[in-house]
């Protein structure tokens, strides 16, 4: 199980916690740098089971989940993460590559509240942050 915690530079005030889960450690990498930059506190998970653990552990305010992961994929870890009462009300955003109807639809489903499309832009990931939590942003 791989788990990370990257904080921003300034750490005399609360962060932003945000999650990233993606089994591509380049697509992992990428968003923690931008959002560490960006003076965010981000947590990292490799799969959909890693992140439940990581969910718990570390209550993050808002969380990036890839759809196609081994082990428990983005809709199930999804699904188990809203159905909590403790986190049923933390943002979820489905990342994938695939963009058709059928799996938006498939994610919202599970309970998620967006859905970003692989690759996504620095502008994407941040406008997203600022989207759902305006009052914790940076």
């Amino acid at each position: 199980m791989e788990a990370n915690k990257v904080s921003g530079a300034d750490d005399s005030s609360p962060k932003l916690k945000v999650m990233i889960v993606d089994d591509s450690k380049t697509i992992r990498r990428t968003a923690e740098n931008l959002l560490s930059k960006a003076g965010y506190e981000v947590y990292t998970a490799i799969d959909g089971f890693a992140a439940l653990a990581e969910v718990v552990d570390n209550k993050p305010d808002i969380i990036f989940m890839d759809i196609m992961m081994p082990r428990l994929d983005g809709y199930q870890a999804c699904a188990l993460i809203k159905n909590n009462d403790n986190f049923k009300n933390t943002p979820i955003i489905m990342l994938s590559s695939k963009d058709s109807l059928f799996d938006r639809a498939r994610g919202r489903i599970a309970g998620s509240d967006r859905y970003l499309t692989k690759p996504f832009t620095k502008e994407e990931l941040l406008g997203v942050i600022k989207e759902y939590s305006p009052e914790l942003t940076t």
